[in-house]
C-alpha cells in the first residue's frame, strides 16, 4: 500500500474513532497529495519519494509555526500545531540521532574526499540526497560545517 491509499485508509479510521486533530490533519495531507498529483506538469502519480518530501515539508511549517505561537504565548494553538506535527511525523521515516548523523556525514565526507570547509558544497550536494527525509537540513548543514573545521 502506497503511502496515499495509507493515508486515505487512515481517514476513514479517523472519522470513525472521532479524532478531530487527527482527521484535520490526514485530510490536510490528502490535499497536498491530491494537489501535487494534478500539479501542471505532473503525470497524475505520486511517488512516495515526493509525498514523503511534502510530509517533511508539512511538518517542518507545523513545528516553525508551533514556535511562533510559543513567543506570542499562545499556548492553545502552538498545542495544536505540535499535535499535527506528532500525526505527520507518524508517516516519515525514523529521524537520524545526532551520533548516527555524525557517523553518516564522516562516512559522505570521507567518500567525496573533502578536508576544508571550502569544499562544503561537495558533500552538502551528497548529504542532502543520502539523508532525505531522514534528518533535517540545517542539521545536515551544521553538522558538516562542524566535521570540516575540525
Amino acid at each position: 500500500m502506497d503511502l496515499f491509499d495509507r493515508i486515505s485508509a487512515d481517514i476513514k479510521a479517523a472519522m470513525l474513532a472521532r479524532e478531530k486533530v487527527r482527521l484535520e490533519t490526514l485530510r490536510g495531507i490528502k490535499k497536498e497529495f491530491l494537489e501535487a498529483k494534478t500539479a501542471k506538469g505532473g503525470d497524475g502519480t505520486l511517488t512516495d519519494d515526493a509525498a514523503l518530501k511534502i510530509l517533511a515539508k508539512m511538518a517542518k511549517q507545523r513545528k516553525e509555526t508551533a514556535q511562533i505561537y510559543d513567543e506570542q504565548n499562545r499556548m492553545d494553538l502552538r498545542d495544536n500545531e505540535l499535535a499535527e506535527a506528532a500525526v505527520i511525523e507518524e508517516y516519515l521515516p525514523k529521524q537520524l540521532t545526532d551520533e548516527e548523523l555524525t557517523a553518516e556525514l564522516e562516512k559522505i565526507i570521507e567518500q567525496t574526499g573533502a578536508t576544508s570547509p571550502k569544499e562544503m558544497g561537495k558533500v552538502m550536494g551528497v548529504a542532502s540526497k543520502a539523508l532525505s527525509g531522514r534528518a533535517d537540513g540545517k542539521a545536515i548543514s551544521a553538522k558538516v560545517k562542524e566535521l570540516l573545521n575540525k
